[in-house]
């Protein structure tokens, strides 16, 4: 088991903050972050392009070979693995271990599932010490509800952890009741996103959820404060505390 691996643990879940640049990953590695996580909106919004297109895939690369020597784990968001062929999407895992990312997360975007278990397959052969993260958009995505979307959950995701998934990814899922229902259904790592309006970080890890990721959430509060502070100082009200320059600087 990798280090990695180790910190996806049953009462104390690994919570997963994902950075959109350099200054972010390490600003919040400097806060005790175990791991960075990596948002693929917030690579596509940086650079201008669609999010979950197969669009920033060169975008991808550059950030994990920016951030993979860091002192911190690092697990990216490389959306659908950027194609349909598994034996690139195996490359491409290959190069994001060789640029040190210690895990890669895969969403099937609801697409078939022999397919993305293909992806999984040719991920693990060709990057064996890289964390399969196998996220199914059946929540995120699909539409219906009820016991009949559980039901494809767990069978895209047994699909997915027999192809060699290291950990299983549900965004979407807020459903305590459901959650738990999972966790005690795999003996792999429930990865869950965070949402504001559901069940708070204790409440996740008394339902045996062993990953949180933030996913989008800093990037887009980053972008609220920076629209909020520029309105309020138009509107003549002094702006609240922020890094310094020169803490800033120090990040690079």
């Amino acid at each position: 088991m990798t280090a990695f691996a180790e910190l996806h643990r049953a009462g104390g879940p690994l919570l997963l903050p994902c950075a959109w640049d350099h200054a972010s990953a390490f600003a919040l590695a400097g806060l005790g972050f175990r791991a960075i996580g990596t948002t693929s909106l917030g690579v596509a919004a940086a650079g201008g392009l669609p999010d979950g297109a197969s669009a920033t895939r060169e975008e991808t690369l550059r950030l994990a070979l920016a951030l993979g020597p860091g002192p911190f784990p690092l697990s990216v968001d490389a959306e659908d693995g950027f194609g349909d062929d598994p034996d690139a999407v195996g490359e491409f895992a290959r190069q994001l271990a060789a640029a040190g990312a210690a895990g890669i997360n895969l969403e099937d975007g609801q697409g078939p599932v022999d397919r993305h278990a293909a992806k999984i397959a040719a991920v693990r052969s060709a990057a064996p010490g890289l964390f399969v993260n196998a996220r199914t958009d059946t929540y995120w995505l699909g539409d219906g509800g009820g016991e009949g979307r559980l039901a494809e959950t767990l069978r895209r995701l047994e699909a997915y952890r027999e192809a060699g998934a290291d950990g299983v990814f549900v965004p979407g899922l807020t459903d305590p009741a459901g959650i738990a229902a999972l966790a005690a259904h795999f003996d792999v790592p429930l990865n869950v996103l965070y949402s504001p309006t559901g069940p708070t970080l204790a409440h996740l890890t008394d339902l045996g959820v062993r990953r949180v990721s933030l996913g989008s959430l800093l990037y887009r509060r980053a972008l609220g404060a920076a629209l909020e502070t520029a309105a309020g100082i138009r509107a003549g009200r002094i702006p609240g505390p922020a890094p310094t320059y020169d803490e800033v600087r120090a990040l690079s």
